[in-house]
């Protein structure tokens, strides 16, 4: 299984991979690059590059399956998925690498464990709007480019409560990045916005309750989802990643971009975000 992967040439000024400070496996597939934690079996950070104007509608494969260029015990497998109510839930989502001559390829390479993390399993308007926000920042970025580079992943915090040898990430965080053009003639100028979902449950006993379950041999318990749109800045500081040039580009407005996290924005609405 050997493909070129996210492109950092793709848009019209470079945008690099997140650079993590820590071991990492960098995975490589049709269109987009997963970068593993082996120690937590999750990935650090995903970016995939998606052509608008390319993209195929395909059936779902499914099968998921492990890759086998790293050892299963790096990887957070079908054991953590079985028998429970958490989803493997897509990083890069299974539509976005999905275009070009290579589709059918692309769609089969995001169903490899290391592009999956576990979430909630219940579908709620929250997640909807999660899985919808590529979907809106592409509908956006046509306007002047038909392509986006989106990054996303787990945030892996030290205190995620163990379930079956893996830490369950209670947020995840996703940037997105085009190339807008003020002008014909202008320069083209980075974009971006960032997102985290927090799948923390809303219960004054927290602890309590994720300690019942982990020794009942359950996963721990998972709210609703929130979703935010937050600095990129903040979601450098909640990984410890390098974002490069992302969070100098952020088009949430810099009255926004002070303070600590009473500067999220919460969403109920695609319309309700701020570019």
């Amino acid at each position: 299984m050997t493909a070129p992967g996210y492109d950092a040439t793709f848009l019209d000024v470079p945008v690099p991979l997140p650079a993590a400070d820590r071991v990492v496996r960098e995975l490589t597939y049709v269109h987009f690059t997963v970068l593993l934690d082996p120690a937590r079996r999750l990935a650090v950070a995903t970016g995939v590059n998606i052509d608008g104007a390319a993209l195929r509608d395909l059936d779902r494969s499914d099968g998921w399956r492990l890759d086998l260029r790293v050892d299963a015990g790096e990887q957070a497998g079908a054991d953590v998925y079985a028998d429970n109510d958490l989803d493997r839930g897509h990083l890069v989502r299974r539509s976005d690498p999905v275009w070009g001559a290579e589709a059918e390829q692309a769609e089969c390479d995001t169903f490899v464990y290391p592009n999956a993390a576990p979430q909630a399993g219940l579908f709620n308007q929250s997640r909807e709007l999660w899985l919808g926000l590529e979907d809106h920042v592409l509908a956006y970025a046509d306007t002047y480019d038909a392509r986006v580079s989106v990054f996303t992943a787990p945030v892996l915090a030290a205190e995620d409560p163990p379930y079956r040898g893996v830490g369950i990430p209670r947020l995840f965080w996703k940037v997105a990045a085009w190339v807008a053009r003020p002008a014909p003639d202008a320069e083209p100028v980075l974009a971006t916005t960032g997102y985290v979902l927090d799948q923390t449950p809303q219960l004054d006993d927290i602890d309590l309750e994720t300690e019942r379950a982990r020794l009942a041999g359950e996963p721990p318990p998972l709210g609703p989802f929130r979703i935010f749109q937050v600095p990129v800045a903040d979601i450098a500081a909640l990984t410890g990643l390098d974002l490069g040039p992302l969070a100098a580009a952020d088009r949430l407005p810099a009255a926004a971009s002070v303070g600590t996290r009473e500067r999220w924005v919460e969403l109920g609405a695609l319309s309700e975000i701020r570019m």
